[in-house]
């Protein structure tokens, strides 16, 4: 008899009581990196002997490759659509990273590279 009450009780909680709904989380995690204000599009130049282009007046290297715009910052590598903003981590270093001289900054200042003469004009100017 009690196995028919506790059996009754039981079918009776589950159909009465109301159901669990499921939870549901949204995360939005936004990586806020040192902005950099910029006037208007950043202007750009492309590293000789690659296909990378670059922001040289500016202290932080960003570059324009495949599409993306990329920014290291604190050993990550960071990229967006967008220069501005929207900026998403990006696991390991991109591949076009290696084909990009570490001293690509300073010849363009001297306007050599590996001690030719540099004209490093702008792909919107002209």
């Amino acid at each position: 008899m009690k196995k028919l009450f506790f059996g009754t009780l039981f079918l009776a909680l589950v159909f009465v009581l109301p159901a669990p709904t499921m939870a549901r989380v949204s995360v939005n995690v936004g990586i806020s990196l040192p902005p950099i204000v910029f006037g208007g599009p950043p202007e750009l130049v492309v590293i000789p002997e690659t296909n990378v282009y670059a922001v040289p007046d500016v202290d932080a290297d960003i570059f324009f490759y495949g599409g993306w715009w990329w920014r290291p910052w604190e050993g990550q590598w960071y990229r967006s659509r967008k220069y501005d903003s929207g900026w998403g981590h990006y696991r390991g270093r991109p591949s076009f990273y290696r084909s990009v001289h570490s001293g690509w900054r300073n010849d363009y200042r001297e306007n050599r590279w590996r001690g030719r003469e540099w004209n490093q004009s702008s792909p919107r100017s002209s």
